[in-house]
């Protein structure tokens, strides 16, 4: 109990304390019916005020886990287990045979990783993080606030089942899909815990062993992951300077596609490839699922869309609010057939009903007043700029590597050059405080150590010249 204690902690004393011994009672540390220490004496011990340890005991008390007994003093609760036994005494019991039982192995697919202290490092290149300084918290707190006014927790705090926020959805067909040239209907639109559950969803309706799935190499290693979960038959697309190409992919049940930014190269799509992609999909019957991970923070001069060139249903559009909100908040939308979103609907019932419904309405008051389409703005500048800066500092410190000269999008595809391995200088790089991601969950494994890549959505745009110096440092020290 003694080690486990510590002012350093961001977590208040008081918590600590109740923590500590909720877990030595569990662990078997401490017995049934074990007389605790006096108040005074634990306080002594740990250096904190009585008060506290008495707050902690009385608590306890009033969750069952302690026994107070006049004039005695407080002692670990009897009937926590049946009389005459203690949490060590159980018998061991054999556990399951995981291998055995379990169907899946997820954890051993490979996965995007980055280190949960990211924020630590002073020339963090992460992807798919929101800048604070750019994020109208006060903006977001109050419209937080306007959620909790009577008539939208009368509606939030229902249990909607299959529904979502009209005033959001509202909002999404409005504001947001006009963008990017999608013109839909009510029945049209789903919110999803931000395009990655879409791509769940839309798998496990449209693929099963023996479905022949178009994916992207390189490409999402989750699109990738979730789909061999269903057990469909991957087809890799390769990429071109036009983007994904599918002539040569034979027949496809279903395609995944980032047309707008190329998932990791951040190659834009041809119009022309465009076209030719959804005719062969209608020619082919072939079902589109469109991921425009980036479409908000897209040039806004960027308003082509394959669901927009759509006539025919054959395209299933996913979008995020995450790229300029933020991650944590887990907002994102399905547009597809009506047909389609009915039944992805009642598949996300048996997942988790709807997306948070306080969540959907804060979102839906930011976009009605108007905060998200300036925030929106706000970010394709900054992004516009901390790109140019990226591509200028690649181009004068890394000598020899191949960069993605992106012209929207968040984030830069770096290929190192002959005799530099990527995963050694992630690591040399690191230590001289620049977090760079690696490349390799998108790529094949043979093509392993080869690239990085450089997001930039969270780093200070004053940073990047100096951050990109110690990465060619870094480089120059490999070489």
């Amino acid at each position: 109990m003694l080690t486990a204690i510590t002012r350093e902690s961001d977590e208040p004393i008081q918590s600590q304390l109740r923590r500590r011994i909720v877990e030595s009672i569990h662990g078997g540390q401490m017995t049934l019916g074990q007389k605790m220490p006096p108040s005074r004496q634990l306080a002594g011990q740990l250096g904190i005020a009585r008060n506290t340890v008495a707050a902690v005991y009385d608590e306890l008390v009033a969750r069952g886990y302690l026994d107070s007994v006049p004039r005695r003093g407080f002692f670990v609760a009897r009937d926590l287990q049946p009389e005459g036994t203690t949490l060590s005494e159980v018998a061991p019991v054999a556990a399951p045979d995981w291998d055995a039982r379990l169907k899946q192995r997820p954890s051993r697919l490979r996965h995007i990783i980055k280190p949960s202290n990211w924020q630590d490092f002073p020339y963090p290149f992460v992807y798919g993080q929101v800048d604070p300084g750019l994020f109208p918290i006060n903006t977001w707190r109050t419209c937080s606030r306007d959620a909790l006014g009577r008539s939208a927790i009368d509606w939030w705090t229902a249990d909607r089942s299959v529904e979502d926020d009209p005033m959001l959805v509202e909002q999404i067909r409005s504001q947001i899909l006009p963008q990017r040239g999608i013109y839909a209907k009510t029945d049209d639109i789903l919110v999803t815990l931000g395009t990655q559950e879409g791509l769940y969803i839309l798998a496990r309706l449209l693929a099963r062993p023996g479905t022949r799935v178009g994916v992207e190499m390189p490409g999402y290693a989750d699109a990738r992951n979730i789909l061999q979960t269903e057990g469909a038959d991957i087809i890799d697309l390769p990429i071109d300077a036009e983007g994904a190409r599918l002539d040569l992919a034979g027949k496809l049940d279903v395609a995944v596609l980032t047309p707008a930014h190329h998932c990791p190269t951040m190659v834009t799509m041809s119009p022309e490839r465009r076209l030719a992609i959804l005719k062969q999909a209608q020619r082919d019957g072939t079902i589109l699922i469109e991921d425009d991970y980036e479409g908000e923070t897209a040039a806004a001069s960027d308003a082509t869309s394959l669901k927009s060139l759509d006539n025919s249903g054959h395209v299933a559009y996913l979008g995020t609010l995450s790229k300029v909100l933020a991650p944590g908040v887990r907002l994102g939308f399905m547009v597809a057939a009506p047909e389609l979103v009915k039944e992805a609907r009642w598949l996300r019932r048996l997942m988790h009903r709807s997306a948070p419904l306080n969540n959907q309405r804060t979102a839906a008051i930011f976009l009605a007043e108007g905060h998200y389409l300036t925030l929106q703005r706000n970010l394709r500048e900054a992004l516009t700029r901390r790109l140019a800066k990226v591509s200028e500092g690649c181009a004068r410190h890394l000598p020899g590597f191949r960069f993605s000269d992106a012209h929207g999008g968040s984030s830069v595809w770096l290929e190192c050059p002959e005799g530099i391995d990527a995963r050694q200088l992630f690591q040399v790089a690191a230590a001289k405080g620049v977090l760079t991601e690696s490349g390799d969950p998108f790529v094949p494994e043979a093509q392993a150590g080869r690239f990085l890549r450089l997001g930039v959505s969270y780093i200070d745009e004053r940073k990047i010249d100096a951050g990109l110096a110690l990465l060619g440092q870094a480089a120059a020290e490999l070489g």
